[in-house]
C-alpha cells in the first residue's frame, strides 16, 4: 500500500465465492480490461470514472452503483481527477445460494439489465452505503458467524437494488463523447460477429473512421486491440461450449472463428491459463 492507494479493507479473491475489497485513490489508476466468472457489483463512494462494460461506457458519479454479469468484458478509467474512493464486490453462484429454496431469480435480475448504472437518490444511497459499511466492517473483523452474515447482508443488497428503477443520467452531466458511442457501435459489431473475418479497412470504412484512429481510440476507450478483443470473444464463447456441450474441441475452435486449430489452443491458453481439454474437465457443467 502506497501514499497514492489505501485499502480500507479487502477480502478473498475476484475469481472466487466472494471478494471485497474497499480502496482510495489519489492519484491516476485504470484497471485492466477483463472479465471473470463472478457476478460484480461497484460502487463510487466519491469522485468520477468512465467504466466501460460488454459493449458501452457510461460516466459514474459518486452515490452510482453499477452490476456486471458474469464474463461481461469490464475497465475502469480516469475520468477527470483521478482522485476517487469505490467499494468492488464479486460473488459466485454458490455464495449466493442460487439451489436455495428461499432464492429466487430477481436478485439477479439486475445484472442483465442495461443500462448496468443505478443513479441512486440520496435516500438510496444512504440504504446502499449502510449495507456497504457493514459488509465491509463483517470482512474485516472476521468473527464467528461472518460469511453468513456476508451472505444475509448480500440477499438484502440484491433485493433492495431490484426494487429500484434505474435513473438514467442526465444528458447536461453526461461527458461521454462521440467518440466513445462511436466505439460502443463498433464493440456491439464485433460482439454481434466475433466469429468472422472482420479486415480492419472494411470495419473503419463501416463507421466511417481511418484505420489507424479506429485501432487508436478502440485500444485506447476498450483497454483491447481490435483483434484481441476479436480472440477475447471467440474465447469466451468456447469457454461457454466447452462447459455446456460434447462438441468436439476442434469443431468448436472452427465455429467460434479460429481457422487454425494450434492457433486456438494457443490463444485459449493464454487468456484463460488452461488449455480447452483441461478447461473442459474443470469445468463441465452436468
Amino acid at each position: 500500500m502506497s501514499a497514492r492507494e489505501q485499502v480500507i479493507v479487502e477480502y478473498g479473491h475476484e475469481e472466487g465465492e466472494f471478494y471485497l475489497s474497499q480502496v482510495q485513490r489519489t492519484e491516476p489508476f485504470e484497471r485492466n480490461n477483463h472479465y471473470h466468472g463472478t457476478y460484480e457489483i461497484y460502487y463510487l463512494l466519491a469522485g468520477r470514472r468512465y467504466y466501460f462494460i460488454k459493449d458501452a461506457s457510461y460516466s459514474v458519479a459518486a452515490g452510482d452503483l453499477i452490476f456486471i454479469n458474469k464474463y461481461d468484458v469490464h475497465k475502469t478509467s480516469v475520468l477527470g481527477s483521478p482522485q476517487h474512493a469505490r467499494i468492488v464486490m464479486n460473488f459466485s453462484d454458490d455464495f449466493l445460494g442460487k439451489d436455495h429454496p428461499l432464492f429466487r431469480p430477481e436478485l439477479l435480475r439486475m445484472f442483465v439489465r442495461e443500462p448496468h448504472q443505478f443513479r441512486l437518490k440520496p435516500q438510496e444511497q444512504w440504504h446502499v452505503e449502510r449495507l456497504l459499511g457493514r459488509m465491509a466492517e463483517e470482512a474485516r473483523r472476521r468473527e464467528e458467524g461472518f460469511e453468513l452474515s456476508l451472505r444475509l447482508l448480500l440477499t438484502e443488497l440484491l433485493l433492495l437494488a431490484a426494487r429500484l428503477k434505474a435513473e438514467p443520467a442526465d444528458a447536461a452531466e453526461d461527458p461521454l463523447s462521440p467518440v466513445h458511442r462511436k466505439i460502443g457501435q463498433v464493440v456491439k459489431h464485433l460482439n454481434a460477429h466475433f466469429s468472422q473475418k472482420l479486415p480492419l479497412p472494411e470495419l473503419s470504412a463501416a463507421f466511417g473512421l481511418s484505420p489507424a484512429y479506429l485501432s487508436r481510440t478502440f485500444k485506447k476507450i476498450t483497454g483491447f486491440t481490435i483483434v484481441g478483443y476479436q480472440h477475447l470473444m471467440r474465447v469466451r464463447e468456447a469457454q461457454s461450449l466447452l462447459a455446456a456441450t460434447d462438441a468436439k474441441i476442434a469443431d468448436i475452435a472452427v465455429a467460434v472463428g479460429f481457422e487454425q486449430f494450434a492457433h486456438f489452443n494457443r490463444t485459449f491458453k493464454k487468456l484463460t491459463g488452461a488449455s480447452p481439454t483441461r478447461y473442459r474437465k474443470l469445468n463441465r457443467r452436468p
